[in-house]
């Protein structure tokens, strides 16, 4: 039996969504489970729904995430490009995974851009929760770029940054996103497991002595 509280969450988000809310919602859901099945309409979804949604973060005040639909747009036409030009080439870009020196470097220029862009917001504009919003946008931004080059580990960052953005839009106010949110938690385990799945698939079908991580797939890193 569901718990009264996530009952009256669902009844509060009904109450508050708007029809473009409702239709971003759809389209990033349709984004993700296509994704998961590395199909290249995910881009079409991706980028249909980051302009809805560049649009209702700017009305909220959530100036960070806002300027992060503008890379997200960018990076959906990247996507299907990059997706695309290995399909055209018949060699599909394969999963890959990312060295640990590569995480750790990632991960501290996002937790020191974090702290750089939630001051000057702080201080020099009137954006909601600064620090959380420049956190997630940051983190967002490479993690989408992650999943233009099929890296591995992108599902795991989402799992930080999607559940982080939950509490981010309940406080403005976005109760459906929220919960999408919450449903991508969940999801991009789901997702983890699948293209893990694959990635052990590569590896054993490579040639003797040649796996995604000594032929140069993981070279991005």
């Amino acid at each position: 039996m569901l718990a009264p509280e996530f009952l009256e969450i669902i009844r509060t988000s009904i109450a508050a969504m708007s029809l473009w809310e409702v239709a971003a919602v759809i389209l990033a859901l349709a984004y993700l489970l296509l994704a998961m099945r590395e199909k290249i309409s995910c881009w079409y979804a991706a980028f249909a729904s980051t302009a809805i949604y560049l649009v209702l973060f700017w009305d909220v005040s959530l100036l960070m995430e806002s300027a992060l639909q503008i890379f997200y747009l960018v990076m959906a036409v990247y996507g299907w490009w990059q997706w695309r030009h290995h399909k055209d080439k018949k060699k599909d870009l394969k999963i890959h995974r990312w060295r640990l020196q590569t995480h750790l470097i990632v991960l501290s220029g996002i937790a020191i851009l974090t702290l750089v862009f939630g001051y000057l917001l702080d201080n020099f504009t009137s954006a909601a929760l600064p620090y959380l919003d420049s956190f997630t946008t940051l983190g967002a931004v490479v993690t989408t770029f992650m999943v233009t080059r099929k890296v591995l580990e992108n599902w795991i960052y989402w799992i930080v940054v999607d559940g982080a953005s939950i509490y981010l839009y309940l406080d403005r106010g976005l109760h459906l996103t929220a919960l999408l949110f919450l449903l991508y938690v969940v999801l991009v385990i789901i997702g983890f497991f699948q293209w893990k799945a694959i990635y052990n698939k590569q590896s054993l079908t490579a040639p003797v002595g040649l796996t995604p991580e000594n032929s140069g797939l993981a070279s991005d890193a």
